[in-house]
């Protein structure tokens, strides 16, 4: 599979979807067919932003702000392997 282009809008695969929000942690669950995932940090704000209206390019460009002294480089590679992983394991879909 490709990886994600600019144009591409991620989203919760079907059969997908979140669960109950924690208080504890900052943390979220993605509920999927074979179990579930854990999210804090990064990873969750990776994927509260895959939405379907976001395009992979808008996701990028509002991250490499809000991380502005990271490598732009490095958040886009970054970003797009953890997107390759969830598509692999049916969790998102573009």
């Amino acid at each position: 599979m490709p990886p994600p282009d600019d144009s591409s809008q991620p989203r919760l695969a079907t059969g997908c979807r979140w669960g109950a929000e924690t208080k504890v942690g900052g943390e979220r669950t993605i509920l999927y067919p074979e179990g579930a995932l854990r999210l804090r940090d990064t990873g969750l704000q990776i994927l509260e932003r895959c939405d379907g209206r976001r395009t992979f390019g808008q996701i990028i460009e509002e991250l490499q702000t809000q991380f502005h002294d990271a490598d732009p480089v490095k958040i886009r590679t970054d970003i797009s392997q953890f997107l390759e992983q969830l598509r692999h394991k049916r969790i998102v879909d573009y």
